[in-house]
């Protein structure tokens, strides 16, 4: 969603609480925000709910005079979708897994042969990035995945902006050698 459009919205759900204007953000945002958390949590009927949580969440934040600065929309919504997965696992102590299928049937690609190659690089990738320790795996899914700025992730993980390309380096460094390795083995 573009910055000033995303902006026009969020000042119109925040003046007057215009179901409308959270309409188009919601359609902005729902596969978005399903496929991050989907990624997280790794079981579909969770994902749901935690989404549906989330636009609840997000609803009541911005209508409640609560979020009087907020620097980037797309920065708040990861931000509360990881928070909410991260409150999901400390009160259900579950293993970290994500049907490939889940992600996969999420893509948009006409071509089946072209699909069907994509689908198996993707699953390639994603299951070499279960690989990597959790903060890897989530600035991994955040920029490349979710296609989130240096800025927007640095907001998300509350992180300086400095440490999140450190982090996005090292972390691509170890998935283009856990890769390399299989493609040697």
């Amino acid at each position: 969603m573009q910055k000033v459009k995303s902006r026009l919205i969020l000042q119109r759900i925040q003046k007057g609480k215009d179901p409308d204007a959270f309409a188009e953000l919601y359609d902005a945002y729902i596969e978005k925000m399903y496929r991050f958390i989907s990624f997280k949590v790794g079981n579909r009927q969770v994902a749901e709910d935690l989404t549906s949580d989330l636009f609840l969440k997000l609803w009541e934040y911005l209508t409640t005079g609560k979020s009087t600065d907020i620097q980037s929309l797309n920065g708040l919504i990861y931000r509360m979708a990881r928070n909410l997965v991260i409150d999901h696992y400390r009160k259900n102590t579950m293993t970290f897994e994500c049907p490939i299928e889940d992600i996969l049937h999420l893509t948009d690609s006409t071509d089946i042969q072209e699909q069907v190659h994509l689908d198996i690089e993707v699953s390639n990738i994603l299951a070499q990035v279960k690989h990597l320790k959790q903060e890897y795996q989530e600035v991994v899914l955040l920029r490349y995945i979710e296609e989130l700025s240096i800025k927007e992730i640095a907001e998300v993980m509350q992180k300086k902006r400095g440490a999140v390309r450190v982090t996005l380096h090292r972390a691509t460094k170890t998935l283009q050698a856990l890769l390399d390795e299989q493609h040697t083995s």
